[in-house]
């Protein structure tokens, strides 16, 4: 019986966020073409600024990483 838990669980847990994905989907791409063209790019101008964001902040945080770990002597060469 403790066997087939975590079976009905994680596909339970898969169809429902499966279920509110498709679902998500497809309002934000109902709500897609209510809007115009200027809308459109500015929401664009906006998902590239966003995007920008994380990669320098992702590229920031890595070098903070790298930086520190060299202070504290960590071994980073690859074998």
């Amino acid at each position: 019986m403790m066997d087939w838990v975590p079976v009905v669980f994680v596909v339970f847990k898969v169809l429902v966020l499966g279920t509110g994905m498709f679902f998500a989907i497809k309002w934000h791409y109902d709500q897609g073409k209510k809007g115009t063209v200027a809308e459109k790019r500015a929401v664009l101008r906006a998902g590239g600024k966003v995007a920008a964001v994380v990669v320098l902040s992702l590229l920031g945080l890595g070098l903070v990483t790298f930086a520190l770990a060299r202070t504290l002597g960590l071994d980073l060469t690859f074998p």
